[in-house]
């Protein structure tokens, strides 16, 4: 069986930064296990996986190389750049997934791809866990927690950039990721992201925990706009904006590879 492949750079204009992720585009769904082996194969942060279904949108699922992702922003937003080109004609792509439901992608202004997610909430921790307190090099100031992560609050974009993890530790958090953030200097919050249990050391642009971010940091610092820097080594920018109980994340995309794959049939 052979299927396109696309290598998609998500959250810039520029290839070699942002976060890379596949996108392999299907008439239905392969056996999860199937999924997972080109995954690991592809060995990039999320492999994204579109079908058509039958309300005239797609179905869409994420692997990183070691699991399947309830939820990923920036292979959402490389999948849609990457159905923008196979349709051009079209301004919204509506896409379905299990953990998320229904949500709509769109054409936004100067080329950039808006995905509007439901927000989610961040509740404060009793204590801090010691895993956290043990495996960041620098203590947080705060410590919150979803249903995705851990977020530790710092003073300074300096120490965000600064914070050395136990990654070791972190893993035991499982099968919660761990964030730090804080407000930045030229953006309105940084942040970055360690997910050891589900899919390696230090993502390098995070889409779906600025669903949890932009409200935090909305409330935070009184506004409903805001840039967002996620200051990996590759780095990345999210354009966010909340809107009562959603969460619009825009942003750049870059094309890398286009080809096909051949694997065993199904």
């Amino acid at each position: 069986m052979v299927l396109p492949i696309y290598q998609i750079d998500a959250f810039t204009r520029d290839v070699f930064k942002g976060n890379y992720a596949a996108v392999v585009l299907l008439e239905t769904f392969l056996p999860a296990s199937s999924m997972q082996a080109i995954a690991t194969e592809n060995n990039l942060s999320e492999t994204a996986f579109v079908a058509p279904n039958a309300n005239d949108g797609f179905d869409i699922r994420w692997f990183s190389p070691m699991t399947e992702i309830a939820f990923c922003g920036h292979a959402t937003l490389a999948s849609a750049f990457v159905l923008f080109k196979r349709f051009p004609e079209r301004k919204t792509i509506d896409f379905h997934a299990d953990a998320v439901g229904p949500f709509a992608v769109r054409r936004g202004p100067e080329s950039m791809i808006e995905m509007d997610f439901p927000q989610r909430d961040v509740e404060p921790v009793s204590e801090m866990p010691e895993e956290i307190a043990r495996g960041l090099s620098i203590r947080p100031k705060e410590v919150l927690v979803s249903k995705q992560a851990f977020i530790a609050v710092y003073q300074s974009e300096e120490e965000v950039r600064a914070v050395v993890p136990d990654l070791a530790l972190i893993a035991q958090l499982a099968p919660r990721d761990v964030v730090v953030t804080a407000p930045g200097n030229n953006h309105d919050f940084v942040s970055r992201y360690f997910w050891p249990a589900s899919g390696g050391d230090e993502d390098p642009v995070t889409g779906s925990i600025h669903t949890v971010l932009t409200p935090l940091w909305a409330r935070r610092l009184g506004k409903t706009k805001l840039l967002a820097l996620q200051a990996s080594r590759r780095s990345g920018e999210l354009h966010c904006e909340l809107r009562a109980d959603r969460v619009c994340i825009s942003g750049h995309a870059v094309q890398y590879l286009e080809g096909a794959i051949e694997v065993p049939d199904a």
